[in-house]
């Protein structure tokens, strides 16, 4: 069975730190899919400056059209109302071992997220800790969060059995995308921190206050 990377988010714009952590991850799990999510209504990111949902996933698409085995998902986007993962997993399931790509600031926070028990039993978790961030596998908010979930500690190779949630320490770039969004409000370059189409497309819409 095809193992499926699935990377949500707001991508508020995506950006070269989204495509080189899913990159480094896929690699190193083998992943034979990555499958980009962009969240139509993000529940925990409701801003002023969050463009609107056909205009994310149109980026994320040309972001991550060079890239085999990267794919742009509106499954988010057929959906009314919030973007629950729990829900797009449920979409998912059936086409592979979905592996569920976040953050270790996210996975300290995915107890307040809808049904996160559900959210484990239907993807493998893979954490992956930013560089600048401490993330101790072991400290007991960790732990009391993977109890919660009822998974045992993390493991960092694909060869522990499921449920063991994976730690993977992939590559970074220090790219903020609310910095991205002041640089274009600002009309400064973009340059080298998200593919040429992706910073085209924004000034092409006048997106983040962009004058076109």
């Amino acid at each position: 069975m095809h193992r499926i990377g699935v990377f949500g988010g707001s991508f508020n714009p995506i950006h070269f730190g989204h495509l080189l952590v899913a990159d480094d991850v896929g690699e190193i799990l083998g992943l034979d899919r990555t499958l980009f999510v962009p969240a139509a209504v993000p529940p925990h990111k409701i801003s002023a400056d969050l463009a609107p949902a056909r205009h994310r996933f149109h980026m994320t698409a040309l972001a991550v059209r060079e890239r085999p085995g990267f794919e742009a998902c509106d499954l988010e986007l057929k959906r009314p109302g919030r973007s629950y993962t729990v829900d797009t997993l449920e979409a998912l399931a059936g086409q592979g071992d979905l592996h569920l790509l976040i953050g270790s600031e996210t996975f300290l926070d995915l107890l307040s997220w809808k049904d996160p028990e559900r959210v484990a039993r239907l993807a493998r978790l893979v954490v992956v800790p930013r560089n600048s961030a401490a993330f101790d596998p072991d400290g007991p908010e960790v732990q009391h969060v993977l109890s919660t979930l009822g998974l045992p500690g993390f493991c960092r190779t694909e060869q522990a059995a499921p449920p063991a949630p994976i730690l993977v320490t992939a590559s970074s770039l220090p790219i903020s995308a609310s910095d991205l969004r002041r640089r274009a409000r600002e009309g400064r370059s973009l340059a080298y921190r998200m593919p040429s189409a992706v910073a085209a497309y924004i000034r092409r819409h006048g997106l983040y206050g962009v004058a076109r």
